[in-house]
């Protein structure tokens, strides 16, 4: 395994203000779930829900797969979402074993507010983002 290579001080600086920017926008997104009712991981099941690539809809392995969870935590997230009628089950049409997850119409509502609200976050730090990235990128040259 080869040695990594030693960083200097302003390049830790970059990170450590780069891990501070990305701390957060996380704070500002638990705390709007928070005030919409639901936890930061109900918001980001819905937008992985929605999010999915070609489909509004996905299986409980995609989901899992998206959040980065063992199968047993995305179906725990499923049943919280569902008694919040935030989301529904339904068997897929291809093939009658598999479950896909869909947003309901209070899911899609909620997720369209915190999404809306997270796009005007985005915007306001996304000049500082994009600069703190390019230091980072630019910090071997």
């Amino acid at each position: 395994m080869a040695r990594p290579r030693k960083l200097a001080k302003a390049q830790y600086e970059t990170l450590a203000a780069f891990r501070y920017a990305l701390r957060q926008f996380l704070r500002f997104s638990e705390e709007a779930a928070q005030a919409a009712g639901i936890t930061a991981q109900q918001h980001q099941g819905l937008l992985a829900i929605k999010g999915y690539p070609g489909r509004d809809q996905i299986t409980v392995g995609e989901l899992a797969e998206r959040l980065q969870l063992r199968h047993h935590s995305a179906v725990g997230l499923i049943d919280r979402l569902v008694a919040e009628n935030l989301v529904f089950r339904a068997p897929s049409a291809e093939d009658r074993r598999q479950v896909l997850i869909q947003l309901t119409s209070r899911g899609e509502t909620l997720l369209e507010e915190l999404s809306s609200v997270h796009r005007d976050e985005l915007k306001r730090i996304g000049p500082e983002m994009q600069l703190l990235l390019e230091r980072v990128s630019r910090a071997d040259e």
